[in-house]
């Protein structure tokens, strides 16, 4: 609740700085894509993504302006540190600062689509924010997560499922975020996506980063495969840090080892999938898969229809 006053106070403040510099009100709506965020060079991501929404999306789009907000604060920091010392000319923004600007320049009316998995934490505050210039004077109309109802769930997953291990081939563990917190309503969310794995695919595990679907859970079934061959599947927009360190990690830490060196410590080999980016060989998060994220822009062109109504 208090983050939640002080963003709208933020809102408050940021809107009567900008509102100033108005020149004239536009009719067309503006495009803001929200997401975590990422230190990584996973962050390419985000631009394949970009250009799957204007090719697919070019006629609806229509010229429109394309926006991104990071809701990390610690992400916005480190990487606008990391342009400014290599001189780049970019600038990590988070939502009430896009919102802002937008406002600035003219626009009544956004579309804000979440490039969010589940809706956790992180999508909460997207929603309190929204919520805030709402009562602003903008329209803002949003699009979901991409777990939003059981459907896209589902398809998903059968889109991903394509990437598994066959069960004479070894074994498969699906990596999400997860959250520490019970109260978080994406936990349902989570238990439902374990359950559906769980009776559809008989050689796949769900494990989590945090919370209820722990990775020991995951990987103690995953080290009875038979053969001794688990694939990881990341099911996160990008395969940045968590896929990076926590799961794939080769370094020797008896602490904390990653996911992969647990199995291989009980001699088990570990794999996952890629994508090809610009020649470059990567982690294959969702971002990547045009399939799952095309489920994203039928939610993001589905906002935008609204300002027809």
């Amino acid at each position: 609740m208090k983050r939640t006053v002080l963003i709208f106070f933020l809102s408050i403040l940021l809107y009567s700085t900008a509102y100033p510099m108005s020149r004239s009100i536009k009719t067309d709506p503006a495009i803001v894509i929200t997401a975590f965020g990422t230190t990584t060079a996973a962050r390419v991501t985000f631009d394949f993504f970009e250009a799957q929404l204007r090719e697919v999306a070019k006629a609806e789009l229509k010229g429109l302006k394309i926006d991104w907000a990071f809701t990390s604060e610690i992400i916005r920091e480190r990487v606008n540190k990391r342009f400014k010392k290599n001189g780049i000319n970019k600038h990590y923004r988070s939502l009430p600062q896009v919102l802002a600007d937008l406002e600035a320049e003219g626009y009544r009316k956004v579309v804000v689509q979440p490039i969010h998995i589940f809706a956790g934490q992180e999508y909460g505050e997207v929603v309190n924010t929204v919520k805030a210039f709402e009562t602003l004077g903008l329209t803002i109309h949003m699009g979901h997560t991409l777990t939003n109802d059981w459907k896209d769930m589902f398809e998903s997953l059968d889109i991903l499922s394509r990437d598994f291990l066959s069960p004479k081939e070894g074994c498969n563990v699906i990596a999400i975020h997860g959250s520490p917190l019970t109260f978080v309503g994406a936990n349902s969310s989570y238990i439902g996506l374990e359950r559906y794995v769980r009776s559809k695919y008989v050689n796949t595990y769900v494990g989590a980063m945090d919370g209820l679907l722990t990775a020991d859970q995951a990987l103690s079934q995953a080290a009875k495969c038979a053969p001794k061959r688990v694939r990881f599947i990341p099911y996160l927009f990008i395969a940045g840090d968590h896929i990076m360190n926590d799961v794939l990690s080769t370094a020797i830490d008896e602490e904390e080892l990653s996911w992969a060196m647990q199995l291989h410590k009980k001699g088990i080999k570990t794999e996952t999938i890629y994508a090809d980016y610009n020649g470059k060989k990567m982690y294959r998060g969702l971002g990547f898969n045009k399939e799952v994220t095309h489920i994203f822009i039928k939610s993001l062109l589905k906002a935008l229809k609204k300002f027809e109504q």
